[in-house]
């Protein structure tokens, strides 16, 4: 699984806006790879921030 799946999988288990120190904490990944996962991944329009500093994954 890559590291942006895991991230969303992570995010919609979540079932609320988490930010990238909530998902390093409950994926156990490193804040960079988080980081870089969650930069492409709004890139691709895959998650919006709802709530400032907030992410969640684009249904």
């Amino acid at each position: 699984m890559s590291i942006k799946a895991k991230v969303l999988e992570v995010m919609k288990e979540a079932g609320k806006p988490v930010s990238a120190g909530e998902v390093e904490k409950l994926s156990g990944l490193d804040r960079k790879e988080i980081d870089q996962a969650f930069k492409e991944l709004k890139q691709e329009n895959a998650i919006i921030s709802p709530v400032r500093c907030k992410w969640t994954p684009v249904e």
